[in-house]
């Protein structure tokens, strides 16, 4: 009865290690600075499902896991329109907002 009671007591202190915050933010607006020394983007939001964020000019840290979708890098993006979706500042997935090219009558 013990034993069970220890292992009981063990996955009860144990499980929480295992959670995570697993708060995601979505945020998009305008590239307005990459920095390929410290391997961080700074962002004018536009909008945000955060509603803490600072809307004014947010950095955010490219960590090795992070994707950046599209050919293009991110020194050429300065200027454009991003859809970033982060997790306590880091970036998960960066994705360049690329305007639909119109018909031609």
């Amino acid at each position: 009865m013990k034993k069970i009671l220890a292992i009981v007591a063990a996955t009860v202190i144990a499980a929480p290690a295992y959670a995570g915050c697993g708060k995601k933010v979505a945020s998009i607006g305008t590239l307005t600075a990459y920095d390929a020394k410290t391997k961080t983007i700074t962002m004018k939001v536009m909008r945000t499902n955060d509603a803490k964020a600072n809307k004014k000019a947010t950095k955010i840290t490219l960590t090795p896991a992070s994707k950046v979708m599209g050919d293009a890098g991110l020194d050429k993006l300065v200027g454009q329109q991003l859809s970033v979706i982060s997790e306590h500042g880091k970036a998960d997935i960066v994705v360049p907002l690329i305007a639909a090219a119109r018909k031609k009558k």
